[in-house]
Parts: C-alpha cells; structure tokens; sequence
C-alpha cells in the first residue's frame, strides 16, 4: 500500500514539473534505513538521500546569492 502511494505520489509531482526521485529497494522493511548499522542497503540509501539534500540545498544557496546580488546591485 504504501508502495503504491509513493509511486502515485511521484508521478503527481513529477507531471506538475517537480523534480522527483523515487528510489525504490526490493527485499527490504519499511522504515529500513533505521537498521543502517546492519544493512548495507540502508547505508547506501541514507548516502544518496544525504547527497540530493546537499545537491538542493547547493542550488538553494546559489540562488539566494544571486538574488543577494540583484538587491545588492539595484541598491
């Protein structure tokens, strides 16, 4: 079920021109990131889900310079 909902879920934001990911890892538990001490799968997802927020969060700084600078130069 909750499968299910994160797919629906993706493909909503993704047609509304939403940058999505949906990674998804068969054979595991929900909630498996938890057990990220025991389960190498759990590792690797917590590192790319670390990695995008970086990425995001790289883009978001960018753009707030930017604006920053605009304000600065219109000044």
């Amino acid at each position: 079920m909750l499968l299910d909902d994160a797919v629906r879920l993706a493909g909503q934001a993704a047609n509304a021109d939403v940058e999505v990911t949906l990674d998804i890892t068969p054979g595991v538990p929900h909630v498996f990131q938890a057990y990220h001490a025991i389960l190498d799968e759990a590792a690797a997802a917590l590192d790319r889900a670390g990695r995008s927020c970086l990425r995001h969060l790289a883009g978001a700084e960018h753009a707030a310079g930017d604006r920053e600078a605009e304000r600065a130069a219109s000044s």
